[in-house]
Parts: C-alpha cells; structure tokens; sequence
C-alpha cells in the first residue's frame, strides 16, 4: 500500500505523520538473506540489500514495517563485498538507475551471450538503464561498495536471467 495523504488532509498528527516519511540510515539492516538463493550459483553473488522505499523486485517484504511504502519507485542501497557480482539480469517493464556512495561498482551493458561494454564508476557517479536492457554488476575493489538503487515502479517484475548465465534457472525454493 503506497503512502497516503489521509492524515495530512485530515489535520491528522503532523509529527507522526512526517515521522512516517523517514527512514534514517541508524533504522536500516542490511539484509544478506533477501538475495541470498543468488549463491546457490556461486559465492560471488553474495550481497545485502538494505531498503528504504518498497522492496524490489526479488523479494516480498511487505511485513517490514521499518519501509517507507512505495507509491511509484522503489529506493535501496546495495552492499557489495570485494568480488561482489550482481548478475546479469533484465527489468522488462522499468528502468532502473545506480548511484555510487562508496567503492567502486563496474557495470556492464549487455547485448545478447557475447557482446558487452563495461564501465567502472566511483563516488557519486551514476548509470541509468532503460527497460529491456541487460545489466550487471561488479566490485573490483577491495573495499566494500556501497550504491543506491532506484527503479521506477511501486513493485517491479522479477527481472529475467539469460539462458548463458549462471543464475539462469536458480529459484528461491
């Protein structure tokens, strides 16, 4: 259920209800089980997701109250470790954006099993991929890279995995 401006317009408690407009950094877990099945295709694939707004796409987090609920985007943080990958992956129905805080992060822009173009990105560079474009992800360094993630739906499809990658076929089960 997206945010409402019922209590607002209502002359409901201001200070509750901009309360419930914030997520501090010091509320925030990372969460290391909510992509955790992505290892079952190696270790590499290892990362935490900590949320903001909404939840993703690869996860049902409904009953974390500590998520500002998303009406049209969905705002997180991604924890890679060293050596850290995020698949190869496609959103068909949304964009979605990375903005680095810390680290670095290469991603790849993918066109079908053998032709890609890699970039790396540091502090307070950012990348937009549309709808229908492969992407991946991976710290190359040897700290922790930390970037926010933002796609452009209250609830985005479970991304696509192609039939090359290791992640193709691995489930949550």
């Amino acid at each position: 259920m997206p945010l409402t401006t019922t209590a607002y317009d209502n002359g409901g408690d201001l200070a509750a209800y901009t309360d419930s407009l914030i997520a501090t950094k010091d509320s925030r877990e990372p969460d290391w089980n909510t992509l955790a099945f992505q290892a079952k295709a190696g270790d590499q694939y290892r990362r935490a997701q900590i949320r903001y707004v909404g939840s993703g796409a690869t996860g049902n987090h409904e009953g974390d109250n500590r998520i500002i609920p998303s009406g049209g985007f969905t705002f997180s943080n991604m924890l890679l470790p060293p050596g850290a990958e995020g698949p190869e992956h496609t959103h068909h129905d949304v964009e979605e954006a990375f903005f680095v805080l810390e680290g670095e992060v290469r991603v790849g822009i993918h066109r079908g099993e053998d032709e890609a173009e890699y970039r790396t990105l540091g502090y307070r560079d950012m990348i937009v991929v549309p709808a229908g474009v492969a992407r991946s992800l991976k710290n190359e360094g040897d700290k922790d890279a930390l970037f926010c993630v933002v796609i452009g739906t209250r609830k985005p499809q479970v991304p696509t995995y192609p039939e090359h990658s290791p992640m193709h076929g691995v489930t949550r089960d």
